[in-house]
């Protein structure tokens, strides 16, 4: 995250130009340039404060220990962030683990397994193939890749004939961006975008056969459960959907969006005109996607985020400062306009606690 508004407003900036192809159902973004989408230690994308996503991520641990047997097993996660998700599923299993990405802190999540946790700071490729273990997970990560079929071969050459181990694959569901017009869910860092029906052909094409496929959080996650085998396999699982109908819900959103572009800005417009206090709640991607997009910054006057590593930096290619949900008792808007509606309820709860009688509104 930007540390300065000057740093902010100068922020390399990309063009998204989405290509579909109607013989697998990919969509990625035809204008993605690799450097332009880096990352390193400041990269912060932690959401693990936040009680709604942890309680997920703390139910999804446990499904995944009970169902694959992972105690005292050997796991890698690919992509790991900071170390959330890995340091809890070798707490809660009496795991080993290895985590791998370029933006990790090693020491930053504070765990009862830390001492059997190894993170290694690099982009993940064949060198790291020693690590494969009885389970591989990798959560919002191949979205960010676009040569995807390149990145999941080599995942399955690092396993090799240990037929045994499972891996697990979480991103972004493509269909519900298309269907709901979610439009703050395209962004230069995400190049990639998969359906049911295309994360499925891409599995089975690398060499895997899907166990499960299957939406959480909300049905805003797309979750893949594998195993490696010798022969491919043809098994359709009921959540995958035609090609065509995958071309004909790119139609709809091609032909609607600018309908929902339009509301977006002529709400912005009318709070304005009413001299109302606007804050968004969310400064990730989908903050920065939404207000590119629409082009409406000055038409929000903060930011807000519960991340105490975002508090005082800036958004990219904004320039608003990041502030704390503290800051609202002071301020006290009209509205909040909320990013994911999945926290809604988490976040009336600390208005309410603070005094704050804002109307909430969700993308």
């Amino acid at each position: 995250m930007p540390n300065t508004q000057l740093e902010a407003l100068d922020f390399p900036r990309g063009d998204v130009v989405l290509g579909h192809c109607e013989h697998c159902g990919f969509i990625t973004n035809i204008a993605f340039d690799a450097k332009w989408s880096a990352y390193a230690p400041n990269y912060e994308d932690q959401q693990s404060f936040s009680p709604t996503f942890n309680q997920f991520a703390i139910d999804l641990a446990n499904r995944l220990i009970e169902k694959y047997d992972l105690y005292e097993k050997d796991i890698v996660e690919i992509g790991c962030s900071k170390g959330d998700f890995l340091l809890l599923l070798c707490e809660l299993g009496n795991n080993r683990g290895v985590g791998i990405d370029p933006s990790v802190v090693p020491g930053r999540v504070k765990s009862a397994a830390a001492n059997r946790v190894t993170f290694i700071q690099d982009y993940y490729g064949d060198h790291h193939a020693k690590y494969v273990g009885d389970f591989i997970c990798c959560r919002h990560t191949l979205e960010h890749i676009q040569p995807t079929a390149e990145f999941l071969s080599t995942v399955r050459r690092s396993i090799g004939d240990r037929l045994n181990t499972v891996v697990f694959f979480e991103i972004p569901d493509t269909l519900r961006v298309l269907h709901d017009l979610a439009f703050e869910d395209i962004y230069y860092e995400h190049c990639s975008y998969f359906t049911p029906g295309s994360l499925a052909r891409l599995f089975r094409s690398c060499g895997f056969e899907i166990l499960d496929l299957y939406l959480a959080y909300g049905q805003q996650y797309l979750m893949i459960e594998a195993r490696p085998v010798t022969h491919s396999s043809d098994r359709i699982l009921p959540l995958e959907e035609a090609l065509e109908q995958t071309a004909a819900d790119v139609q709809y959103f091609a032909a609607a969006i600018e309908t929902k572009l339009f509301h977006w800005k002529q709400h912005l417009v009318t709070l304005q005109d009413q001299g109302k206090r606007v804050v968004i709640w969310g400064s990730g991607s989908k903050c920065v996607a939404f207000l590119t997009t629409l082009g409406m910054a000055d038409q929000v006057q903060y930011v807000v985020d519960i991340n105490p590593h975002r508090h005082g930096k800036f958004i990219p290619g904004v320039g608003k400062e990041i502030k704390s949900p503290e800051f609202l008792k002071v301020y006290q808007p009209d509205q909040i306009i909320v990013m994911n509606a999945i926290y809604c309820a988490e976040i009336q709860k600390m208005l309410n606690g603070m005094g704050v009688g804002a109307e909430i509104v969700a993308l």
